[in-house]
């Protein structure tokens, strides 16, 4: 039949089987996207000076291994000062603990009152506080003084040294900044392709700089769908929906950067049969 016989209602039904069978014949993709590496950032717990970089930037650490020293004079003497008043305050419970068991004693002779023994009890129980409180204090004292030392939490590579020796980080500013686990690519599924693609779907990763593809899998599909970057895909698609997916590398160089731009080249599975 012409097309000049098809009602506008039919026209839009032939015109949507079109785009249909045109998606349906669509085999590959090839999608653009960047290699990402875990970010560990080293935060300084309060406003203290750089007293030490016992490892330079682009040196690997071990986790643990010190990366920035901050300086600690002030937190030792503070820690100092709970140590002593915790030394005051089980001093003051062993006297309140010796009064109230003479009071006991005293009392079960009726030489002192039922309400002398209940000050003295109260007394004691008043230093029992008292010990509690200042060894909580001395417990976050010995923390403090702990995270002046920023250790890193997993093996990596040491990417930024904000501050030199000699600076003063500010309270919660970033001294260290540490690029740790296996490299990774993230891309956008169009939402087309989210029924022909699965977790562990291989895949073949371009990474600006290396002559060779890597192989890698889908290790992560968003299930939330999200409008499409504008360096992703092309103009004409810029306006349409796509899904976060996140490509493990299974042979990725070790000293591969984060920010690389990258192509993913896949194959789709055919649905229903």
């Amino acid at each position: 039949m012409s097309q000049e016989f098809l009602r506008p209602g039919c026209r839009s039904v032939a015109a949507f089987c079109l785009v249909l069978a045109a998606g349906c014949s669509e085999t590959s993709l090839d999608l653009a996207g960047t290699v990402e590496l875990k970010t560990l950032e080293l935060a300084a717990p309060t406003s203290e000076i750089v007293v030490e970089l016992p490892i330079s930037v682009g040196q690997t650490v071990e986790p643990g291994q010190v990366v920035v020293q901050l300086d600690t004079q002030v937190s030792e003497a503070e820690l100092l000062a709970y140590e002593a008043a915790l030394q005051a305050a089980q001093a003051a419970l062993a006297e309140a603990e010796g009064v109230f068991a003479r009071q006991a004693r005293l009392l079960k002779s009726q030489v002192v009152s039922r309400q002398a023994l209940d000050g003295a009890r109260r007394a004691r129980d008043e230093a029992v506080a008292s010990v509690r409180e200042r060894e909580a204090h001395l417990t976050q004292a010995k923390k403090h003084l702990e995270d002046l030392t920023l250790r890193a939490h997993a093996a990596g590579v040491v990417d930024q040294l904000p501050f030199e020796v000699g600076e003063r980080a500010p309270a919660g500013g970033v001294v260290g900044v540490v690029l740790g686990g296996e490299p990774w690519v993230r891309v956008w599924m169009p939402a087309r392709a989210m029924a022909r693609v699965k977790l562990g779907h291989e895949v073949e990763v371009l990474v600006t700089g290396l002559p060779d593809g890597l192989p890698g899998k889908i290790s992560y599909l968003a299930r939330e769908p999200a409008f499409t970057p504008h360096y992703a895909l092309t103009e004409r698609e810029s306006a349409h929906l796509v899904y976060e997916t996140h490509i493990q590398l299974v042979e990725a160089p070790v000293d591969l950067r984060p920010g690389l731009p990258a192509r993913v080249k896949l194959r789709l599975r055919k649905v229903g049969g």
